[in-house]
């Protein structure tokens, strides 16, 4: 296998866990619109862009609306989360998490985030992990939703590495979708009965370190 080179994190239940804030922003706003909308609902939106989850949320409740009426009611729900993550602290960055960044930063292995989220550089700064990060590559840069790779490919590229020298981190199917449609390989951080895909499972960043990652996969 390709040399690691470089490594690319999705966000949202990876680094940190903000799919509770999205979670309660969106049954907020689905229950608003006498749409019931449950945890297993929450699932299929990870990974997808927030206009995408708005129409899945919709056409679950047989609504419609128009292409203003999207807009107004997607920048509602960004209204509510963004008013929760500005009250976030550095101690809800997940276990492991910090400590492999150092790792790998240490080691010369670059790294870039990639997520579909538009509040990541927001997020970054309130958990004091900004600086750990060569890339940033999120929903204010790229147009297209997981499992797309568009994302991960424009990290390799502003890392200036090649896909089969990337490995992406991931806790969404459509995300190890994008890794794999982009030609890189993937950790799978959750169950692996969900994540089969990807090359290596694990339950969270706190199971890795940089010799097992290169056991694993190079």
């Amino acid at each position: 296998m390709s040399e690691i080179k470089a490594c690319l994190f999705d966000l949202d239940g990876v680094i940190v866990d903000t799919a509770k804030y999205h979670f309660k922003a969106w049954k907020r706003l689905a229950n608003e619109l006498g749409i019931d909308f449950t945890e297993k609902e929450n699932e299929q939106l990870k990974g997808v862009s927030r206009v995408e989850s708005l129409q899945l949320i919709l056409k679950w409740g047989g609504l419609e609306k128009n292409d203003s009426e999207l807009q107004n009611l997607a920048t509602l729900k960004n209204t509510w989360y963004v008013d929760m993550i500005n009250k976030m602290k550095a101690d809800e960055i997940l276990p492991g998490a910090r400590e492999l960044l150092n790792e790998l930063r240490a080691n010369g292995i670059k790294i870039a985030l990639g997520s579909a989220s538009k509040n990541s550089e927001a997020i970054l700064f309130k958990i004091n992990l900004y600086d750990a990060f060569d890339a940033i590559v999120d929903g204010t840069i790229v147009s297209k939703s997981k499992p797309d790779p568009e994302v991960f490919l424009k990290g390799a590229e502003l890392l200036g590495e090649k896909p089969e020298n990337c490995i992406v981190f991931e806790d969404a199917v459509a995300g190890v979708e994008a890794a794999i449609s982009g030609g890189m390989r993937v950790v799978g951080i959750g169950e692996s009965q969900t994540l089969y895909k990807a090359d290596w499972v694990v339950s969270g960043l706190d199971q890795i370190n940089l010799k097992k990652l290169q056991n694993q996969l190079s």
